[in-house]
């Protein structure tokens, strides 16, 4: 984008760009966690995701690189070391940050999903999305996550395309934002099913993040 050009000019598509090449998909993103014991108990035993791969860091042995399968052969992968503390305390993320992690989770398990996050002494947020239904928690390192789930069924190779033509259906409206009639819409003029999801009422206000 050259620096003369309006943002408001940029072209939101799901086709590929004109690039020297393009990513085929996430293969692991990685943090500085706090110990083994603390990632492990939060990201095995509550959000459910089976360690994989634990082995030193190739760039610095002392550290323990972690390896989590987050559900579909995609890796979130953590640097702990022996006596890190975690701190539950909130994170202030600078430019350059991440600013949160959203993972998708079964709409018909939100109800065992919070009591399980309430259990294990995760406080939670959930809030209407627009085309999304959302559940916010932290991790053990006041770490944000986000667990998402569309509002109707998106085949995973549509996903991109459904998006894009959902956001042209908000454009051509005039909406602030995305709702789940524009995902409806889009997936209708795709010739895909609108399957609408079972999820509870929630407020649509700012999950504060």
């Amino acid at each position: 984008m050259s620096d003369n050009q309006s943002t408001t000019d940029l072209e939101v598509t799901a086709d590929l760009p004109d690039a020297p090449f393009h990513t085929t998909g996430v293969d692991h993103i990685t943090f500085v966690g706090s110990n083994v014991e603390d990632t492990v108990a939060f990201y095995r035993d509550v959000l459910g995701m089976p360690l994989v791969l634990k082995q030193p860091n190739l760039d610095a042995p002392h550290v323990t690189h972690l390896f989590f399968d987050t559900g579909d052969g995609r890796m979130l992968t953590f640097f702990v070391e022996e006596g890190r503390q975690s701190n539950r305390g909130p994170q202030r993320t600078p430019l350059g940050g991440v600013h949160h992690v959203a993972f998708q989770f079964e709409p018909e398990r939100i109800e065992e999903i919070k009591d399980a996050l309430e259990e294990r002494g995760h406080h939670y947020n959930e809030f209407d999305r627009g085309i999304f239904h959302s559940v916010y928690t932290t991790d053990h390192n006041g770490f944000v996550i986000e667990l998402s789930t569309d509002k109707f069924e998106i085949p995973d190779e549509h996903r991109g395309e459904v998006l894009a033509l959902a956001q042209a259906k908000r454009v051509e409206e005039g909406a602030e934002y995305a709702e789940g009639k524009h995902l409806k819409e889009a997936l209708e003029e795709l010739g895909l099913p609108a399957e609408k999801v079972n999820l509870p009422d929630a407020d649509s206000g700012s999950a504060g993040l």
